[in-house]
């Protein structure tokens, strides 16, 4: 890896330049982790800087929480019997509530396992 650097007066300064990086496919979990390493883990946010390995980080985290919630609503779904087609017709605002439940709780465990680590 070769660094150029620049002269700012009596110093030396690494002329760092963030080669094109394309956030359009991280999701909120990705922001949230770049929030929490910009914030809260400065040396990991400046070594993925500088190997330019930032983006890769982000999409892998956005990927993997995508995944892991999913699999949970799935398990969330497949377990509870108030969840099916016909108690959604029944009972709207119930299977509602209870979807909001469900999708909350699996994002309190994605937060605290993957995002806030």
């Amino acid at each position: 890896m070769n660094i150029d650097y620049k002269k700012v007066g009596d110093y030396l300064l690494p002329n760092l330049v963030i080669e094109n990086q394309n956030y359009g496919e991280i999701n909120k979990y990705g922001l949230l982790r770049l929030n929490y390493i910009k914030e809260h883990k400065k040396g990991l946010y400046q070594a993925l800087l500088m190997k330019n390995e930032l983006t890769n980080h982000l999409l892998s985290v956005s990927k993997e929480c995508e995944e892991r919630l999913k699999t949970l609503m799935d398990n969330y779904i497949k377990n509870d019997e108030k969840l099916s087609e016909k108690s959604k017709e029944n009972n709207q605002i119930e299977w509602a509530k209870l979807m909001n439940n469900y999708k909350n709780t699996a994002e309190e465990i994605i937060l605290k396992e993957l995002i806030y680590v």
